[in-house]
């Protein structure tokens, strides 16, 4: 990791039109920097708009307001050749390993599809870069003729790693890119993500519910509820001085190897439904299952600051 800053939201905001004039608050004031190198973990609840920021930082969404900006230059979203020209920096790995591969198309021309898209190499160094692909992720050459259906979950996440890779981007948004496999193939394929980003020098914005994974593939983890960012630390800091109530929260649940210390460990459970992200409540959003909340809490909500060097929170709690 450098301290160079490759990625960058700008006060991002995402919000989704539905019936009746309302509005759905996916995404609400993020910032965000990774930088070159780095992988950025993000964690937090289903439903909490961890994938709706990887994907308007990807591009695949256009910011309802804020900015994005790569390599220090904002990417103008609305504009076709800004948006073209910054997928072949940036890609992201899906999630569903079923749903994501075109089950018509060979895997050869899955992994090709981008390079012919941004016009790389002709014919002939195009099947030989699939081929090269193949091997990186620990496929065979020969199953470039064969389809999705034919290969397992793990194998196809490793057939969507490989088109990731094909146009060489410097920027990975992985998706929740374990979540659909078996326990028995996780390892291997988180272990393979590490190993391409010190091959390749990739920089990852890894997002994921298991936060023993999160832990151990990221640098830094920036915590998100209902849309916001409530912490943000190295991977050491927050999990040994964790600040905000709900990341405590998240923290008490992840189950430690020991037996016995996982028998005496006190879980921190929340009361209570997250509130819609329709109908956000006024300041802070997690004031209304908070147990420390006070007055304060439930009138404004708290900006993301640093509270210590390095680890930023969002709680008027912290002082």
């Amino acid at each position: 990791m450098t301290n160079e800053i490759l990625v960058q939201a700008d006060h991002i905001c995402k919000y989704f039109k539905l019936g009746g004039g309302r509005m759905l608050h996916a995404v609400e004031d993020v910032n965000l920097t990774i930088h070159r190198g780095e992988t950025l973990g993000l964690v937090g609840e289903s439903g909490c708009g961890k994938s709706t920021l990887g994907r308007t930082m990807m591009g695949i969404y256009t910011p309802t307001k804020g900015r994005l900006i790569y390599g220090g230059k904002e990417v103008d979203l609305t504009s076709k050749k800004q948006r073209f020209d910054f997928a072949k920096k940036a890609q992201i790995i899906f999630q569903d390993p079923y749903a994501s591969l075109d089950p018509r198309m060979t895997v050869g021309s899955i992994i090709a599809e981008g390079m012919e898209i941004h016009g790389m190499y002709d014919a002939a160094k195009r099947q030989e870069r699939v081929a090269e692909l193949l091997d990186i992720v620990g496929l065979n050459r020969e199953h470039a003729n064969r389809f999705p259906h034919e290969f397992s979950g793990g194998q196809r996440q490793r057939i969507g790693i490989a088109r990731a890779l094909a146009i060489e981007p410097e920027f990975i948004v992985c998706d929740e890119p374990i979540s659909a496999l078996d326990v028995s193939i996780q390892a291997q394929v988180i272990n393979l993500l590490h190993e391409l980003q010190v091959k390749m020098g990739l920089t990852y914005l890894f997002i994921a519910h298991d936060l023993n994974i999160v832990k151990y593939i990221s640098d830094r983890i920036a915590v998100m509820y209902l849309g916001s960012v409530v912490e943000l630390a190295t991977s050491d800091e927050l999990y040994a001085n964790t600040l905000h109530p709900y990341s405590r929260a998240l923290l008490s649940a992840v189950p430690i190897p020991d037996p016995e210390k996982e028998a005496e460990k006190k879980r921190q459970i929340i009361e209570g439904d997250v509130p819609s992200p329709i109908n956000k409540p006024k300041g802070c959003a997690f004031s209304s299952r908070c147990p420390l909340a006070c007055d304060a809490c439930r009138q404004s909500a708290p900006q993301l600051r640093e509270a210590a060097p390095g680890h930023f929170v969002a709680c008027h709690l912290v002082k």
